[in-house]
């Protein structure tokens, strides 16, 4: 029902945000949400399924919103030399979010019911309710200000903060000018029914399918089912106890937690093209390990395939997070344009939700017929998409997001966003000249 409600967002998403601005459209996610929260914490009293389901239909439809919004917004007032690592950053929260859910389920255990089941659900309402009340306090997207006719504005925060309050710097210039370049003041973005931005041109094409590939191969990649599936994983493994299983998880998510961060320092560094492609290689190895692991415990049930199994997995997740966690925000919203950006996020969204769902309900089955044979799935599939990867997906690194515009529309957009680019500066390091030549890959 959750992924219901997150693809019966998708007609609201670009008019939410497109509309009233990215600050409300996380405002609008985060109460949906809480409205869901309230539906499901409340059914305790008359027992209602149908309820339950209900507030999960309006969860579905606000994670959607705020999902979409929310890298929307950051990757917008992201100054550009470190927009990269900040909104690598934004995705680090996820797993905070879920070492909270996991600590809460684990705690629960031992209380009584309904309690055992309703703490958790009720902490569902704390992140979005404080991006409700805190989006209030922060300011707008300079880049929706500007194409919404609010120039002033826009340059008003880009003096604040990235020109450190000068408005003569190069990064408030050079930002000002790209917006009068690139930005559309009467584009499709300014009605909400107009999806042409998407489809109408090769560039926008292209953008449209690196964004939807990206969020179809974070799912698929294998962590999906390592979150939500943990406990059927471990089964596999012999280590059938919920207590264990419930500090395997806790244990899982604070490993999350640091590695992502650590990533998030490292996508300038590395690169988003090169670190995708090494994170779904590793992510293969990875699951060569869990397969081989788990066949030998299916064979053998020994204590040392066991262990070795669950190691196994946490490398994996350590992978994924370091790679895909931050990429995962980043890299869908930066290869949009301006015009396309809330839309697009939208299909993201729905890719996001075909790819959980074919988790959700296609992982179990597998498990149950083949067992441990289902990660070899992953493993060949993760091969699959680091060739993808490589083949098709453009590097955005050291662009700004206006820049990328030009990247889009050239023949091969794999090769010319490789190119290596220099730039000539005077005694003042005042930019004076631009030099590009192809990288060697």
């Amino acid at each position: 029902m959750n992924q219901i409600g997150g693809v019966a967002a998708l007609p609201f998403v670009g008019p939410a945000i497109d509309t009233f601005g990215r600050r409300i459209g996380m405002v609008i996610g985060g109460v949906t949400i809480t409205l869901g929260v309230i539906l499901q914490g409340t059914c305790v009293s008359n027992g209602s399924i149908g309820q339950f389901m209900g507030g999960r239909f309006f969860m579905g439809m606000g994670i959607t919103l705020i999902a979409s919004a929310g890298p929307c917004y950051v990757i917008e007032v992201s100054h550009p030399a470190y927009r990269g690592v900040v909104t690598g950053l934004y995705n680090v929260f996820w797993p905070v979010g879920a070492i909270v859910a996991s600590g809460a389920s684990r705690g629960s255990l031992n209380m009584p019911s309904p309690i055992t089941w309703t703490l958790p659900v009720w902490l569902q309402m704390l992140f979005p309710g404080l991006v409700v009340v805190l989006a209030m306090f922060i300011p707008e997207s300079p880049r929706w200000l500007y194409a919404n006719g609010k120039p002033d504005q826009a340059r008003a925060f880009l003096v604040k903060y990235h020109g450190n309050g000068n408005p003569n710097s190069e990064w408030v210039k050079l930002q000002m000018n790209e917006y009068e370049q690139y930005l559309e003041l009467e584009g499709a973005d300014k009605r909400w029914w107009d999806y042409r931005a998407l489809f109408k041109d090769r560039a926008s094409r292209y953008r449209l399918m690196t964004n939807c590939l990206t969020a179809l191969f974070g799912q698929w990649a294998g962590n999906g089912v390592v979150s939500y599936f943990l406990s059927g994983v471990l089964d596999t493994a012999g280590i059938t106890n919920s207590v264990t299983q419930a500090n395997l998880f806790v244990a899982m998510n604070a490993v999350q937690i640091v590695i992502s961060a650590i990533g998030s320092l490292f996508v300038d560094k590395i690169g988003r093209r090169p670190m995708l492609f090494w994170v779904n290689v590793g992510c293969c190895i990875c699951w060569i390990g869990v397969s081989a692991a788990a066949g030998v415990q299916h064979q053998t049930g020994s204590k040392a395939s066991s262990g070795a199994m669950v190691a196994m997995i946490y490398i994996f997740q350590a992978v994924y997070s370091f790679g895909w966690t931050p990429l995962q925000a980043l890299y869908p919203v930066e290869v949009l344009s301006f015009e396309m950006r809330a839309k697009g996020m939208a299909f993201s969204s729905l890719f996001v939700n075909i790819g959980t769902l074919v988790n959700q309900f296609g992982f179990p089955v597998a498990l149950e017929k083949i067992k441990w044979k289902t990660y070899l799935v992953f493993m060949v599939w993760c091969a699959v998409q680091a060739g993808i990867i490589w083949i098709i997906m453009p590097e955005t690194k050291n662009r700004t997001l206006e820049e990328l515009d030009d990247i889009f529309r050239a023949k091969d957009p794999r090769k010319a966003s490789v190119e290596k680019k220099k730039l000539q500066l005077d005694a003042n390091a005042n930019i004076i000249g631009v030099t590009r030549d192809n990288e060697v890959d």
